[in-house]
């Protein structure tokens, strides 16, 4: 999205990390593992990290939680593993943060959800414990406000005042009361603008969207998007691409998370995975060389070419980590696999390298170029094998001009 413009921001520092429309989009996820099981939590924040999550999410919910995260903390940190962590604190977090001040220090950030703080006059003065604390040990927090959960009696007050209003619209008006309220309290109590982070996260695609296009009007706070429950397998992955995208494309948005129910199989990393690519796609961020290729058609030659461009994938994937240190840049290159002549030489010459195979009845011949001119001609057998060695060479050549 060449020449989007931002919703302007202040910019929040969380650990080494800076959100806001000064800065990239941040991809965010979150363990699903107990905290208190210090294997297995670091095992997938390690995960996590590694796949290119920019910020990760805990539960802290008991005592046994609280105790465990400062010595995870520690143990990332020993590995060189500096990605932010945030403590995600529900019903309890005035409590665990106050009673375990080794947790509080950890975390680089904290999430309260003002809806299930207590209530009455407990809710405030939970919620005040809570922000007093961040401020004690300088921390940043994202106020983050859900449909599933709103505070009852802020719901049922403005239930009864705005009775000709349909039950959606009084949630969505609700969220956004809620999440503005909770942060002007919190700057009342000495908490900057920099360093608080809202959310409204609704679990349909279009109240979600609608609700944050409000709240963007709104204030300038920095913004998290999420669908709070977009589901799992190719449903969720599309409820949240589609969500986010339309928020994205208006310049709403400062850190994102693509929330995927766990398949049998499928590692939590694939929420990160998928919402690389939505930024990548978008033209937002780069993380990898973007691999092109056609659908396929009758005119192609199905197997070999989809051999190929899987093939070409797996490559790029493998080569990546050295790619990124020795060639400044590689991230941004666009390699074009096409199936047939139709938009092969087109779609190749556009592209910073790209290989067109001949389709059905074609002359049997796969053109390879390069930087938008013919490069040479691939013969006879292991076609897939000598296009990647010339990408490889190819890569190897921007490494030298560097």
């Amino acid at each position: 999205m060449t020449g989007l413009v931002r919703r302007k921001t202040p910019s929040v520092k969380i650990g080494g990390l800076f959100l806001g429309s000064s800065h990239l989009i941040a991809v965010q996820s979150m363990t699903n593992t107990l905290t208190a099981d210090q294997e297995a939590t670091f095992r997938q924040t390690r995960e996590l990290s590694d796949a290119g999550a920019d910020l990760v999410r805990w539960t802290v919910n008991d005592e046994a939680a609280a105790q465990a995260v400062p010595l995870i903390v520690a143990r990332l940190r020993d590995q060189g593993i500096s990605t932010p962590i945030i403590g995600d604190f529900h019903f309890n977090g005035h409590v665990l943060l106050n009673s375990f001040p080794e947790c509080a220090r950890a975390l680089d950030k904290y999430r309260i959800n003002p809806g299930n703080v207590g209530r009455g006059s407990r809710h405030d003065a939970h919620f005040e414990t809570f922000i007093k604390l961040a401020l004690e040990y300088d921390k940043p927090v994202r106020i983050g406000v859900n449909s599933g959960s709103l505070d009852p009696d802020l719901l049922a007050a403005m239930t009864r005042r705005t009775k000709r209003q349909t039950p959606k619209k009084i949630i969505s008006q609700a969220m956004i009361k809620s999440a503005l309220d909770s942060a002007a309290f919190a700057e009342k109590l000495g908490l900057k603008k920099s360093q608080i982070v809202l959310s409204v996260k609704m679990s349909t695609v279009r109240d979600m969207v609608e609700v944050y296009e409000q709240l963007a009007n709104q204030c300038d706070y920095v913004l998290h998007l999420g669908l709070t429950e977009a589901g799992g397998g190719l449903p969720g992955v599309v409820a949240s691409s589609a969500a986010l995208s339309l928020l994205l494309g208006q310049g709403i948005g400062d850190t994102i998370r693509v929330s995927l129910t766990p398949e049998p199989g499928v590692k939590r990393a694939r929420e990160v995975e998928v919402a690389r690519h939505l930024l990548q796609s978008l033209g937002l961020r780069d993380f990898m060389p973007q691999v092109i290729s056609c659908p396929g058609c009758g005119r192609t030659s199905g197997e070999e070419f989809q051999r190929l461009a899987a093939d070409v994938r797996a490559f790029v994937s493998a080569q990546m980590p050295r790619w990124k240190k020795n060639v400044p840049g590689v991230e941004r290159l666009k390699i074009a696999v096409m199936g047939c002549v139709v938009n092969g030489p087109g779609e190749s010459c556009h592209a910073d390298i790209g290989i067109s195979l001949p389709g059905r009845q074609e002359k049997p011949s796969a053109v390879v170029y390069r930087n938008g001119r013919k490069f040479c001609d691939i013969k006879g057998e292991k076609v897939n094998a000598k296009f990647l060695k010339i990408l490889n060479e190819f890569i190897r050549t921007l490494k030298s001009t560097k």
